[in-house]
Parts: C-alpha cells; structure tokens; sequence
C-alpha cells in the first residue's frame, strides 16, 4: 500500500472534520434507551433541563472528536495513531446518541460548535506534539475529568428521563474504559498545573454550551 503523503493526511483530517461537525449520523451501536422511558419528557421544565445538558454533552463530544483527531494528526507511532481513530470512532456513537436525544426534547446543539472543534483540535495537536505518552497521558485526565461531569450531569437530570439517563451511563462507562486504555498504553501522568487548567477550559465550555 502506497504510503499516505501529507496533503493525503490533511485531506482525511479536513474530512474528519466536517464529517464531526455537519454529517448525520448513524451509530455502530443502538441508543441505549431505557424501556421505560418517554421520547420527550412531559414537563416543559424538565425537558428545558434536559436538553441543556445533553446540549453540553454534544458539544463535549465535539470536542473529544476533534481532541482525538488533533492527537492523531500528530502521533509519531503508527499503533497510538490507529488507537486514537478506534478511539474516536466508539466515541461518534455518542456524538449520535446526543444529537437523537436532543431531537426528541427538541432542544439543538450548540452554536459554537465549529469554535470548540478548533479549540480542541488544536488542544490535542499540542500534546501530541509533545510525545505519544504525553499524548496519552492527556487522553487519561481527559477521560477522569468527562467521567466526573458525566456523573454530575447525572445527578442534575430530572428524576423521570430515564432515556437521558441511559445515554449518560453508557458513555461513562466508555470514558473510563479509554482513560484506562491510554494508561495501559503509556500515557503518563499530566502535572497538577496542567490538570487544573485543563479543567478551567472545560468548565468555560460546559457553561457557555449550556446557553448557546
């Protein structure tokens, strides 16, 4: 097979891209919805809630998509290459499974979804441009930090959506199985400086989502 030139890796970059940001999307695995629970939930408040946090939730898995292609661009090893895209081609499920269910509580993703690709496009090019094991590393606390606002939203959800819940759930458990993952691969601790900026950026993110 003819190795890929740069123009070839930065056409599949632009690709990826636009494909995150506008493509409809069909999930490799069903929603995982709860047998009990309404498509649309029938107080106007609940649902108001609901599909500001799910708006966060999409918009955060924005983000991972463009972290994991930045990182990927980047990665000097072939196999921590084809990890990061495997990693995020999981995580496009749940790109898809927050777009359905923002439908159904007919709320709508973020507007500022092009910017936060770009911010953590860029953010993920950065740490690949130090090492793969930084690189990794950064997945890990990533992934630790996710995990935590997905079990805050999980509190914050209204007692009744048990289809948000679901959603919720399943994608924890596949943020902790990364994060494990990029350890097992070599990812390296991230200094504590590193970590509480990392967590500064992803709260001006969920907040302004949030709204717009």
């Amino acid at each position: 097979m003819t190795p890929a030139t740069p123009l070839d890796t930065l056409l599949s970059a632009a690709d990826r891209a636009l494909r995150s940001l506008f493509a409809s999307r069909e999930p490799s695995r069903p929603l995982p919805a709860a047998a009990d629970g309404p498509p649309v939930d029938d107080a106007p408040e609940d649902r108001a809630l609901a599909g500001r946090l799910m708006r966060v939730n999409h918009a955060g898995e924005i983000a991972a998509q463009a972290l994991y292609h930045g990182q990927a661009l980047v990665a000097r090893d072939a196999a921590t290459r084809d990890w990061l895209l495997e990693a995020a081609r999981e995580e496009a499920d749940h790109l898809a499974w927050c777009e359905q269910r923002l439908g159904e509580l007919e709320s709508r993703p973020s507007l500022l979804n092009p910017l936060w690709y770009a911010g953590s496009f860029a953010i993920g090019a950065a740490a690949a441009a130090v090492s793969d094991r930084v690189s990794l590393g950064f997945v890990a606390e990533t992934e630790r930090q996710v995990e935590s606002h997905l079990t805050d939203h999980l509190e914050r959800l209204p007692a009744n959506d048990t289809r948000s819940r679901a959603i919720l759930e399943a994608m924890r458990a596949d943020e902790v199985r990364h994060g494990a993952r990029a350890l097992r691969e070599g990812g390296i601790e991230l200094p504590a400086p590193v970590r509480a900026v990392m967590r500064r950026v992803s709260r001006v993110m969920t907040r302004t989502a949030y709204w717009i």
